[in-house]
């Protein structure tokens, strides 16, 4: 054990085992938000976030503004299609 490292209490993390509820998510199912499109996903997507939490959005570009409308939300990022442009 190194200096000021800490082997006591519970340590945290969740791991493999912490049960992948990361917490309340700031998007929900079926409601519309304004975001901007600041990322391309490895298929081609857009990607935004609404307070740090990722949000693929399909058909979406980079530098595009626009209200989107979540599909999907779980436990690390959601899926959103583009409501207007």
């Amino acid at each position: 054990m190194s200096y000021g490292e800490r082997r006591f209490g519970g340590g945290g993390g969740g791991g493999r085992f912490g049960g992948g509820n990361f917490g309340p998510k700031p998007v929900e199912v079926g409601k519309e938000y304004d975001v901007q499109i600041t990322e391309t996903s490895r298929k081609g997507d857009g990607i935004a976030r609404v307070q740090g939490f990722v949000i693929f959005v399909k058909d979406g570009k980079v530098g595009q503004t626009s209200k989107i409308k979540v599909t999907n939300v779980g436990a690390r990022f959601a899926t959103a299609e583009l409501v207007q442009q």
